[in-house]
């Protein structure tokens, strides 16, 4: 059993998701056992990292109003409140989107030697940006993947369309190679409407993924790492009210998620099974949800969640209710096999 004092949640972050990371975070420091831990609530954007609250063993969570939250030294990864010193020796990070995705907050704590809850810089890294993170697992086999065409800022778009429209079939999804919750995300259906989703996707990114749409059914699994054993949680299938997962639908209830998903013994093994897979060869730590579709001619890839939502809505949530498992138990396990 590891021994942790001091457990910092980050949340908050530098890109669009930085409201939706918030209620995330303060999710999950609600739930982390706080019979075993001190927990403390970081609110880290735009190089600021402050203290939002901190709940002391067994005692009542103590808030600090906005203009007088204590500033964190990033030098030791510390605070002082209340005249003393508090050195975080565990980080649980709930950033999503840039930086703690993308692997930068991860490099820094491997360089402090502060053990945290996510995958690593390298595989953060990697997993964040969508062209990739397709690239790194396309020739295992696992999976299929969708044709799909990169484009950076900068290069000639009207040629760029022109490919897409002769190479792809429409629709397609146009989505910025980093981030995620459907920011800068369209979904076209017409080749004249490319260029103008390019340039929306180019506000979240300076490279663009266009990728081949894929009909079925959308279905999501997560998996984790329980000790040295990965497993893998039920199966989600997400039913839209729109053509799309998008992000009305992610967060203002806009679909059906069903839990554990309406699918054959045969499916839902073949998406656990590949989930586990894909964890493991990217070198995965912590909770990571994957996205797929599963169509005629079988599972298709679609992304790699690193920091999945945790709010009380959120699809790992689900999935670990789904399994009949504690929450607070959950996280515990995540904790202690970092």
């Amino acid at each position: 059993m590891k021994n942790y004092q001091a457990i910092a949640v980050i949340y908050g972050s530098d890109s669009s998701e930085w409201e939706v990371s918030c209620r995330s975070g303060e999710f999950v420091a609600s739930r982390i056992d706080g019979s075993r831990f001190d927990i403390y609530e970081v609110f880290a954007r735009n190089g600021k990292w402050s203290l939002v609250a901190m709940k002391k063993r067994d005692a009542m969570r103590i808030p600090f109003p906005e203009g007088s939250r204590p500033e964190l030294d990033k030098t030791d990864f510390s605070v002082q409140v209340y005249g003393k010193k508090v050195r975080f020796d565990f980080a649980y990070i709930v950033q999503h989107g840039i930086p703690g995705e993308n692997g930068q907050i991860q490099g820094y704590l491997e360089m402090l030697g502060i053990p945290f809850s996510s995958c690593g810089a390298f595989t953060s890294a990697v997993a964040f940006d969508k062209y990739s993170c397709k690239t790194y697992i396309k020739d295992i086999g696992a999976v299929k993947c969708a044709p799909d065409a990169l484009i950076h800022k900068g290069d000639d778009i009207p040629a760029f369309c022109a490919r897409v429209a002769a190479e792809l079939r429409f629709p397609v999804f146009v989505k910025p190679t980093s981030g995620g919750s459907s920011f800068g995300i369209s979904r076209v259906t017409d080749p004249s409407e490319l260029e103008a989703a390019i340039a929306f996707a180019f506000q979240e990114d300076r490279t663009v993924l266009v990728e081949q749409g894929v009909a079925g059914r959308e279905l999501t699994c997560a998996a984790w790492k329980d000790g040295d054993t990965v497993k893998a949680l039920p199966v989600i299938e997400i039913i839209p009210e729109g053509a799309w997962f998008d992000y009305d639908a992610k967060y203002n209830g806009h679909s059906r998620e069903v839990c554990p998903a309406e699918i054959p013994d045969a499916v839902r093994d073949e998406v656990q099974r590949t989930t586990c897979r894909l964890y493991s060869h990217l070198g995965c730590s912590g909770v990571v949800r994957i996205d797929y579709i599963y169509a005629p001619d079988g599972l298709y890839f679609l992304e790699v969640n690193t920091i999945p939502g945790m709010t009380s809505a959120s699809l790992v949530p689900k999935m670990v209710r789904a399994a009949g498992m504690d929450m607070t138990d959950f996280l515990t396990s995540i904790i202690e096999s970092a």
